[in-house]
């Protein structure tokens, strides 16, 4: 059995990970971008055709069964190595802040700026691909409203919490994935996560 790395070792792979993510060109950014954007939609076209179809039969459990089918997004999100905004920040931080270089905050702005819009756009688009009626199976499309309804009738506050908890979840999964040193390991991991994020829901 291969010896665990250390905390030092972990935080230096993060570094070397953040840096690689700092330096990608823009093209690399748009395509990693846009690409995560509706990786993340497919988790939550998942989600919502496992729960509806369990609905009926497994009542209230259909939501477990439905957050273990969104996992399956943020597993292809991983090992995919796209770039999900809420996933940009431990990596690029600690790159930063190793870093000797000048102009650090610049790139890390390129990063996320770039990172947003293509991660809405790629989502946005596969989110009218799928508002066709008929495009989703029975039950899905009525998954997918009681879900934006919940969150919708959520208070700020509380809205705002859930978002602290899904940041804190996703910058786990960065810290978890380079600590991992196999690729089972990190589907592993990609999948719990996934998993918990669409539980709460935490955004």
């Amino acid at each position: 059995m291969s010896e665990q790395l250390t905390p030092v070792e972990i935080f230096n792979r993060s570094a070397e990970e953040g840096r690689r993510r700092l330096d990608q060109g823009n093209l690399e950014l748009v395509a990693t971008g846009f690409v995560a954007g509706f990786t993340i939609v497919f988790g939550l076209i998942a989600m919502a055709v496992v729960e509806g179809l369990t609905g009926p039969v497994a009542g209230q459990a259909s939501e477990l069964f439905g957050a273990m089918a969104f996992g399956v997004g943020v597993v292809f999100l991983v090992i995919g190595r796209a770039e999900l905004f809420n996933e940009n920040f431990l990596d690029p931080i600690a790159a930063a802040f190793v870093s000797e270089e000048g102009g650090m905050p610049r790139k890390i702005a390129r990063l996320w700026l770039w990172t947003i819009i293509f991660n809405f756009i790629g989502g946005g688009l596969m989110v009218l691909v799928i508002s066709v009626e008929g495009t989703l199976p029975t039950g899905a499309p009525d998954v997918l409203k009681q879900h934006a309804e919940h969150l919708a009738e959520s208070g700020n506050w509380a809205s705002f919490m859930r978002s602290i908890i899904g940041g804190a979840l996703v910058a786990l999964l960065s810290f978890l994935v380079i600590a991992s040193r196999d690729a089972t390991g990190r589907i592993v991991l990609a999948y719990i996560v996934g998993v918990l994020l669409a539980l709460g829901p935490f955004e």
